[in-house]
């Protein structure tokens, strides 16, 4: 949801007042919209959004009374939380006034108008409009699904979809370079589960030596080989119930797969050393950096378990394709990191937030942890710089030949690095690109960079 324009919406049936407020607001560099009843009001704030809403009690059919007022005052904040309703009342009014801000107006203003008096008002109400949706704002950039930190499309995309299918009991995988999140993703499927209840249990299939993976998945009985001294369940049958996490599955060793896509297909294990069957209900997620469908055509993975395990696949961009993310995801760990031993670590100088932007990050957000946790030990200032990051600006590799294109994904690029620059403040973002507010709008539209993302704002000045 876009933040609104600085619209004000007047509804008095009185023309001569509704003139004069009108004439007197087309100086504050806003937005003025008339209506005199109800049923105009309500389309108005349909169309307009808008912030700020100057509304008399007296409208027809009931000018003489407050009836329709109150009506039109409950039925807009019906519409929408954000606007602020300023009640026009008369002085012998004051009753009316109080009950209108327990129907949820934001203030009242007692007649005769006084524009100067009005213009605090006024004031007040876009304030503290604008400071509830920029706390909005920051809380919707960090409440995406399990804690992943994004302003891109592509990851905001990532994350609708984990959320549509974590419901479900579908096997997926989640694809992506190192440091990319997939954990964290797999984490927030099964806490968006019927399953949350239950565990997580999680194994790393690069980590564990081949002699020891086997046991390590089924569990062993006890004499089942030198050093089973006991019996043991595996990482599978201590899921039951609950979600199995399969991290690394393309450095799974080809003997075993065929073991995996069994229980897979029968949801039963057999211990090593055992001699029956273990039923067990368990979801299956997996992760991968590797290119499965490749391994396959190379007979180094299994085609029936790729199918298997891939009902559902997840492609989760690197960092270095999230243009804007950087900025955002280096001010959340600063935040994170510095509250408590390094308060006095406060931002990043403007050629840091640059460096941040031009680097690639081949180690991707876990890289990105790594370099901020240690540039705020390293800081001398306020502001940790480039040299604490330890960054250097890389080169592009590859250039395209269509100017066009290279056109287009380098404005693209330019306006999604000025917005989180500016922390997506519109003028700021502007002026850092040379470029009018309007055509700063056309620009975000043009290339769909906020449809449905709450943490573009617009201008909030």
């Amino acid at each position: 949801m876009d933040k609104p324009d600085r619209v004000i919406l007047i509804i008095e049936d009185d023309e001569g007042l509704q003139s004069q407020l009108k004439w007197h607001f087309d100086d504050f560099d806003t937005t003025i919209v008339c209506v005199s009843d109800r049923e105009a009001a309500l389309a108005a704030v349909r169309q307009h959004e808008p912030m700020v809403i100057i509304q008399d009690l007296g409208l027809p059919p009931d000018p003489e009374g407050v009836s329709e007022g109150f009506r039109c005052v409950s039925d807009i904040l019906s519409l929408t939380g954000q606007a602020k309703i300023i009640v026009l009342t008369g002085k012998d009014d004051h009753n009316n006034a109080l009950r209108s801000i327990e129907l949820g107006a934001f203030d009242f203003y007692i007649k005769p108008i006084d524009t100067d008096q009005l213009d605090h008002v006024v004031n007040r109400a876009f304030h503290v409009s604008e400071l509830e949706y920029e706390n909005k704002m920051r809380s919707s950039a960090q409440g995406t699904v399990g804690g992943i930190i994004t302003n891109h499309p592509d990851m905001l995309s990532v994350c609708r979809l984990v959320e549509k299918i974590a419901p479900s009991e579908v096997t997926c995988t989640l694809i992506g370079e190192s440091g990319t999140g997939k954990e964290v993703l797999a984490k927030a499927l099964h806490s968006l589960s019927q399953r949350s209840g239950e565990s997580f249990a999680a194994i790393n299939c690069a980590a564990i030596p081949e002699n020891l993976m086997e046991s390590e998945l089924f569990g062993h009985e006890k004499g089942a080989f030198t050093g089973a001294d006991r019996t043991r369940p595996g990482r599978i049958e201590v899921a039951d119930g609950g979600t199995l996490f399969l991290d690394e599955i393309g450095d799974m060793p080809m003997p075993l797969q065929s073991k995996l896509l069994r229980f897979l297909q029968e949801r039963v294990i057999e211990r090593v050393g055992g001699r029956s069957g273990i039923p067990v209900d368990v979801r299956v997620i997996c992760a991968t950096n590797k290119n499965l469908e490749s391994m396959v055509r190379e007979g180094t993975f299994r085609e029936d378990l790729f199918y298997r395990i891939a009902e559902m696949v997840i492609d989760i961009p690197p960092l270095r394709d999230r243009p804007g993310d950087k900025a955002v995801l280096a001010r959340h760990f600063l935040t994170k990191y510095a509250v408590d031993r390094y308060a006095g670590v406060t931002g990043y100088t403007d050629e840091a937030i640059a460096s941040i932007e031009a680097y690639d990050w081949p180690g991707n957000v876990r890289e990105m942890e790594n370099k901020v946790k240690r540039a705020i030990v390293l800081a001398d200032s306020k502001h940790i710089r480039s040299s604490d990051l330890g960054l250097k600006q890389q080169e592009d590799s590859h250039i395209g030949l269509n100017l066009r294109d290279v056109r287009q994904t380098a404005e693209r690029k330019a306006v999604m690095q000025a917005l989180s620059i500016t922390n997506n403040n519109i003028s700021a973002a502007a002026k850092y690109l040379g470029i009018t507010r309007p055509t700063l709008y056309d620009m975000i539209k043009k290339y769909a960079l906020n449809p449905d993302n709450p943490s573009i704002s617009r201008d909030r000045t």
